[in-house]
């Protein structure tokens, strides 16, 4: 760990402009302790590099800011930006650097913090810092909707009536807790819908409760919707679920394990174009957030950013990272 830490120093001295765009009601309210607790590890990782880094802290004011931070800061020339927030933060801060090289550093302060556990930086503010400083870079692909791009999953009906639910009560709940509450909550919503799904040139018409599209493998607070996606293979994984409302409920604890695959009611795809198609409409969910409603297509991105993923030892396997193995390489 000293060697890696003590060679992460001396290429640090190339990298000396870091911006931290971060969402102050992330994960439920505003929380100054969330700051204060950002500066202090942000201001101790620095002065152990004998400050040869720079850093600055942009607070987000409302939807859509943190994309233009973050476009402000890539064109800038900054070398790392920093998403501080949840899922829907990353994604805004994504779409904002995309196309240029900044790489992208990510503190989960938010409800799920769904990519940063696929990605394995730490889940507390003070890992997730030394893991900019100290984590291996790794390009990722993303994926596509329209003219904005996604990280971790997307997809449509029931799913996305649970994420629009938790998006209307934010501050009750935390993490898994907010996303099993509001299954349960949504339940007189839980019905199949007739679909029309196209991989890659391939049509099948069946009835869905929902229908995933992931880079990566989970969401909602740690659910493993995909748990063989990778975020480095150029595919999507998706996952089309229908099953009865209480054969749902007797399932749905395995999703966390990400056992439920194997239930008859469960079909995994693999694609790298992906359309569906349904009447009446359904509620389309990207990166936590709303997205619309159906007819959409997802395409996916490759080798589309670099990330700073965990520090990595040698005979680390990186598929619990949810990445196809990859030569590591230093800054």
């Amino acid at each position: 760990m000293r060697q890696s830490r003590d060679v992460a120093k001396d290429m640090l001295n190339m990298i000396r402009r870091v911006t931290v765009i971060y969402n102050p009601v992330a994960g439920g309210g505003e929380d100054v302790r969330k700051r204060y607790e950002l500066e202090t590890y942000l201001s101790r990782a620095v002065r152990n590099l004998h400050d040869i880094v720079t850093w600055r802290i942009e607070d987000t004011t409302g939807p859509g800011h943190a994309e233009k931070l973050a476009r402000d800061a890539a064109k800038s020339g900054v070398n790392i930006v920093i998403a501080a927030g949840g899922d829907g933060t990353i994604n805004e801060v994504l779409n904002g650097m995309i196309g240029y090289e900044s790489r992208l550093g990510i503190v989960p302060t938010g409800t799920g913090n769904d990519f940063a556990r696929t990605i394995g930086v730490g889940l507390t503010i003070k890992e997730a810092v030394l893991n900019v400083f100290y984590g291996d870079p790794v390009t990722i692909d993303v994926g596509k909707i329209g003219s904005r791009y996604f990280i971790n999953v997307a997809g449509c009906g029931f799913d996305a009536i649970i994420a629009e639910r938790i998006n209307n009560q934010r501050g009750r709940l935390k993490g898994r807790s907010a996303y099993v509450a509001a299954v349960f909550q949504s339940l007189k919503e839980l019905q199949p819908t007739p679909i029309k799904l196209t991989v890659d040139g391939e049509t099948r018409e069946m009835d869905a409760l929902l229908c995933a599209v992931a880079n990566a493998r989970s969401y909602g607070g740690g659910m493993k919707i995909t748990p063989d996606a990778f975020l480095n293979d150029g595919l999507f994984d998706i996952c089309v679920v229908n099953t009865g409302k209480w054969d749902f409920v007797r399932a749905f604890p395995k999703v966390f394990k990400g056992t439920h695959t194997s239930h008859p009611g469960v079909l995994i795809l693999r694609g790298k174009n992906v359309k569906i198609e349904a009447a009446p409409g359904l509620p389309v969910l990207v990166d936590g957030e709303s997205g619309g409603t159906t007819p959409v297509e997802f395409t996916i991105v490759p080798n589309a950013v670099t990330i700073i993923g965990p520090e990595r030892q040698p005979g680390d396997n990186s598929n619990r990272y949810g990445l196809v193995e990859t030569e590591k390489r230093d800054w």
